[in-house]
C-alpha cells in the first residue's frame, strides 16, 4: 500500500504559530548526468486543501500521476520555486554542496520568506549558504524519509521530479545516443553502454562518469 502523508506534521506546526511552511526536496542526486533540481513549495496555511490528491513520494508514483498532481499544485499552491546546480558545479564542489546550493537558490526565488523549512534528509542547510545569498537564517527541520511522511516534502519531491524529467526529455532531443528520455540521467546499463560507445556529453558528471569509464 502506498504511504500518503496526511499533513499532520504541518498542522502541528501551524498550531504552534508557524504560518508559511516550506517543504524542500531534491531530485537527481544519484544521477550520472544532468543537474540536481530542488523544489521549495509552500502549501500552508490551507494544508487541508491539498489532501486527497494522491500526493506521495515521487519515486513510487507513475509518471502520469506525478504530472497530474504537479499540474494541480502549479495552479493552486501559495508559492513554489525551483533551484538547480549544473553538472559543472556538481563536479567542482561535490554533490552534497551542490544540493545545498540548489536548495538555497530555490528559497531565494520564493516571493516571500517562509517561517520554517522542512528539509528531506539528514542535514539542514548550513548557515553560510544563507549568508552568501543575503537571506535571513530560517528555522529548519531535517526529516529522514520526509518524502514519504511529510505532505509538503512529498509535494516538493513530485514537483522537482516532474521538472527534472522534463529537462532530461528535452536533453534527449539533442543527445539521443544516451537515451536520456528513458533513463533521466541515471546509470542504467543501456546508458552506461552508450557512454562507453560515445564518450561523455557536456551534461555528464565527470567525477561520476569518468570513474565508471576508467573501470571498463
Amino acid at each position: 500500500m502506498i504511504q500518503r502523508p496526511d499533513g499532520s506534521f504541518e498542522k502541528s506546526l501551524l498550531s504552534s504559530g508557524f504560518g508559511q511552511i516550506a517543504g524542500l526536496d531534491e531530485v537527481g542526486r544519484g544521477a550520472i548526468a544532468g543537474p540536481v533540481v530542488v523544489c521549495c513549495i509552500v502549501m500552508t496555511p490551507n494544508i487541508s486543501d491539498f489532501l486527497g490528491l494522491g500526493i506521495a513520494d515521487s519515486k513510487i508514483l507513475t509518471p502520469g500521476a506525478r504530472e497530474r498532481v504537479a499540474k494541480y499544485l502549479e495552479r493552486w499552491v501559495p508559492a513554489y520555486s525551483f533551484g538547480e546546480s549544473s553538472v559543472d558545479e556538481i563536479d567542482s564542489m561535490n554533490i552534497r554542496k551542490a544540493t545545498f546550493l540548489a536548495m538555497i537558490r530555490a528559497i531565494k526565488k520564493l516571493p516571500f520568506s517562509p517561517d520554517i523549512l522542512l528539509v528531506d534528509g539528514r542535514e539542514t542547510i548550513p548557515e553560510n549558504y544563507f549568508e552568501d545569498f543575503s537571506l535571513p537564517l530560517l528555522p529548519q527541520r531535517e526529516i529522514v524519509g520526509g518524502d514519504r511522511s511529510i505532505l509538503s516534502i512529498a509535494a516538493a519531491s513530485i514537483m522537482a521530479k516532474v521538472a527534472r524529467d522534463r529537462m532530461m526529455v528535452d536533453l534527449d532531443t539533442h543527445y539521443p545516443s544516451y537515451h536520456f528520455k528513458q533513463n533521466k540521467g541515471y546509470g542504467t546499463e543501456e546508458h552506461r553502454n552508450a557512454m562507453v560507445s560515445n564518450g561523455l556529453s557536456p551534461f555528464h558528471r565527470r567525477t561520476f562518469s569518468s570513474t565508471f569509464l576508467s573501470a571498463k
